[in-house]
């Protein structure tokens, strides 16, 4: 592992997890470039427009770790035929922009990119690592394009990680929010039948993870970040109920779910038992691998 200091850049830099890892990376030592895509307005700061393909290798002559986190929001809008577009061309495009500069070898010696576990779709009890294969659902393709389009990078011989990250809880944004809302409303029950498998990971350990990804180039291909014991949904309802005081047992049924929510509900109710393999081998230790673990951190 690499601990020495680093200067990395950060696309996605003001969302959930780019801006809680732009702190931390900070409070570990490492210089923290980020990229936008507008004009510049602080030292820190530099410009990519992913969607003119345009990113100056000079922006990254003098970085040492590319982060990519950018990508148009999966659950932000229904899954309309263009807004599927959008979100494949955000990941898929950015991603290539990135990964060609950084093959150029002028600049960056690690990529690190974003990625997600809803490449492997709905498997019920079965147990999913990284070596798990994908399924043909619309997801699972983009996350596949998505990984795919570092390619330039690894042909030049870039180590590359693929941080396939599950539902990131936190009292700052992300899933937990409309779940705490619905619950303290006294209807966060179940999504379905409850006994999905949620990969859920918190938001401390999913930036602990991307920060030894920084730190530690010997770890590449996909990894999983998820906790080491993802909860049925039905136990995660329950915990939340039990937290907030309020009732958590109607569950949200599935024709309401698929009428609100349209293509986007086969996500949500999705059973995804997700396993943590690759980082659990390279000794990473989860400060909150239990539900109970990380209800206690988010609530208490």
């Amino acid at each position: 592992m690499t601990s020495h200091r680093q200067r990395v850049a950060i696309t996605g830099s003001s969302g959930l997890i780019g801006g809680a890892l732009s702190s931390s990376l900070r409070d570990r030592g490492h210089d923290v470039v980020r990229l936008v895509r507008r004009d510049p307005a602080a030292d820190d700061e530099r410009p990519w427009d992913p969607e003119s393909g345009h990113l100056d290798p000079s922006a990254l002559a003098d970085v040492d770790t590319v982060v990519h986190l950018a990508g148009a929001g999966v659950g932000d809008h229904r899954w309309t035929p263009s807004y599927k577009a959008t979100i494949h061309a955000s990941r898929v495009d950015g991603t290539d922009l990135v990964s060609r500069v950084v093959a150029d070898g002028a600049g960056p010696t690690r990529l690190v990119t974003a990625s997600a576990v809803g490449i492997y779709g709905d498997r019920g009890d079965e147990v999913l690592t990284e070596a798990s294969a994908s399924v043909d659902t619309f997801l699972a393709g983009v996350v596949r394009d998505w990984e795919g389009a570092a390619a330039p990078a690894i042909e030049a011989g870039v180590p590359v990680a693929h941080a396939r990250t599950g539902i990131v809880l936190s009292t700052k944004g992300g899933a937990l929010t409309p779940m705490l809302r619905m619950g303290r409303l006294g209807l966060g029950g179940p999504l379905g039948s409850g006994r999905q498998w949620m990969p859920w990971i918190t938001l401390a350990d999913t930036v602990a993870a991307y920060t030894r990804l920084v730190e530690d180039p010997t770890i590449t291909g996909p990894v999983n970040l998820t906790a080491p014991h993802p909860a049925r949904q039905r136990e995660v309802a329950r915990g939340l109920g039990q937290w907030l005081h309020r009732p958590s047992f109607l569950p949200a049924p599935r024709p309401a779910m698929y009428a609100v929510l349209g293509e986007f509900a086969g996500e949500a109710l999705a059973s995804a038992r997700v396993l943590p393999h690759r980082l659990r081998r390279a000794g990473f230790v989860h400060a909150h691998p239990r539900l109970e673990d990380a209800l206690d951190h988010l609530l208490g």
